[in-house]
């Protein structure tokens, strides 16, 4: 065996192996940070939702809009509905998972 391998190889490895402390965040402050994601995804859910009612409303009026550009719009909005209502139902599920739980 070569020592002097297996040596280097050591020495790259060991800058991935030091810890980083991250202070833990209080209960209070994992809170607010929960509470912001998920008003910035329904925010987010929301702006795709008009986004793609307007479009639909240009069609509608005979403006000039694409019906491929509409119907990517429309798409758009049915998936990150439909994944909102996935994530919402995970919650729900992991909410009354917890309830049920025995202390």
């Amino acid at each position: 065996m070569n020592s002097a391998g297996i040596n280097s190889v050591s020495q790259m490895v060991q800058p991935f192996q030091t810890k980083v402390s991250t202070p833990t965040p209080t209960p209070y402050e994992a809170q607010k940070s929960f509470s912001s994601v998920l008003k910035q995804s329904i925010e987010n859910l929301n702006n795709t939702q008009l986004q793609s009612d307007a479009m639909t409303n240009k069609l509608a009026r005979g403006e000039n809009v694409d019906l491929h550009q509409v119907m990517i719009a429309s798409q758009k909005a049915s998936i990150t509905l439909q994944a909102t209502m996935e994530v919402r139902n995970k919650v729900v599920e992991a909410y009354q998972e917890m309830m049920r739980m025995q202390v």
